[in-house]
């Protein structure tokens, strides 16, 4: 039998974020049910901070890039046409509003199934909106859609798309890479400067405003009032940076609160970490949430997105409405002020996150996925009436 073949599709700048995470991992787990993927990235020539390429080959899985001069390059459609029918693609697997169009155009000129993994509609410009409100609609046209959590499945039926064809598939995490070990922390927090009996605050990610960075640092200057040994080390880069030093100058907070950075060893990072705050008002499912339940940090985090899907409030973390800084500041304190609770929950969180969300049962349910729509379009194929509808229909009819 031939195996299927799977282009993974993605165009991003810079480092990437959490749906990055995904593909390579994804793609870098070995197959069992006969699906062979190479990941294709979309690049910018502009990009000089692009980091996609050396992740890919540190993972060894088979990776292909399509340069672009710009956003609006014409070129790209002959590179991708080609590489369609050079590798024998079957299934073209887009993760954002730009690769799901061309997921869909590829479709009508090429013998592709299209696929979209829907990661968030996140995104404050009136630039974005509009991509997000257009995809939305081109997403109700594709054979499957698959929302990483159900509130995103629930805005695609919103917008049109019909409930049969939008499959939940939570991210997941690699729990055999993902594990902490304890006798790495001195060294840890000596190299990034904190002080042996300083308590450290985490947060990662992208320093955008849906991440809501600004509540995190004004809940931990409150927190700071009554704990005056605690610290608060962000990780991430973005748009917000510079409002970010502002706002932390403005507090008064000097060295206490620090913006690390890109960071790219997330296990590393961890072992600074005594806990990890999560403070977006919009998620999809937070790789930020898994890496923290797999590297047993204890977690306080917003109530947003495929969040609760995770974690069960005060079993595996403590949950907080999303928008208000005084919840995630007694949050925070209540976790401080019981290390005991804390350390079970994080034990919980490990325990689950080895039970159900491991990233080899998520491939298992993708690759279902793809197996079915092969299997749609096979049967598709053999109805005597199929040769009379459109293209598009006649594959996922």
């Amino acid at each position: 039998m031939k195996a299927i073949r799977v282009l993974e599709l993605r165009s991003v700048w810079g480092t990437g974020g959490g749906p990055d995470k995904t593909i390579l991992a994804g793609a870098s787990v070995r197959n069992v049910s006969g699906v062979e993927t190479i990941v294709c990235y979309i690049r910018d020539a502009r990009d000089r901070v692009f980091a996609i390429d050396r992740r890919a080959r540190q993972l060894g899985i088979e990776y292909v890039e399509v340069i672009e001069k710009h956003s609006f390059d014409r070129g790209i459609w002959h590179q991708l046409r080609s590489l369609v029918k050079d590798r024998e693609i079957d299934i073209v697997h887009a993760h954002d509003h730009k690769t799901d169009f061309l997921a869909w155009l590829l479709s009508l000129r090429e013998e592709i199934i299209p696929l979209s993994t829907a990661h968030g509609f996140a995104g404050d410009s009136p630039q974005e909106r509009l991509y997000y409100a257009v995809e939305k609609r081109l997403l109700a046209r594709f054979p499957r859609v698959i929302a990483v959590s159900n509130p995103i499945r629930n805005e695609l039926i919103r917008t049109g798309s019909h409930p049969e064809r939008v499959t939940v598939i939570n991210n997941a995490i690699d729990h055999c890479v993902f594990i902490r070990r304890p006798e790495l922390q001195p060294s840890v927090r000596e190299a990034f400067g904190y002080a042996p009996g300083e308590i450290v605050i985490g947060a990662v990610g992208r320093l955008e405003s849906e991440k809501r960075f600004d509540l995190l640092i004004e809940a931990f200057a409150a927190v700071r009032r009554t704990r005056p040994d605690v610290r608060l080390a962000i990780a991430g880069e973005g748009t917000c940076r510079p409002a970010l030093e502002a706002l932390i100058e403005r507090a008064g907070l000097g060295a206490s609160c620090r913006l690390l950075g890109q960071q790219t060893d997330i296990v590393r990072l961890h072992h600074l970490f005594d806990m990890l705050v999560q403070s977006s008002i919009r998620e999809g499912t937070p790789n930020c949430v898994l890496e923290a339940m797999a590297l047993e940090t204890p977690i306080v985090a917003t109530d947003v997105g495929g969040t609760r899907e995770l974690v069960t409030d005060n079993v595996h973390a403590l949950l907080v409405r999303a928008g208000d800084a005084a919840p995630l500041s007694d949050a925070m304190l209540a976790t401080l002020n019981d290390p005991a609770a804390a350390h079970a929950r994080a034990e919980a969180a490990r325990a689950r996150v080895e039970a159900d969300l491991s990233f080899d049962h998520r491939v298992r349910k993708v690759e279902a996925v793809y197996l079915d729509l092969m299997a749609r379009r096979a049967r598709s194929q053999s109805l005597p009436a199929a040769a009379a509808l459109p293209q598009d229909q006649q594959q996922y009819r």
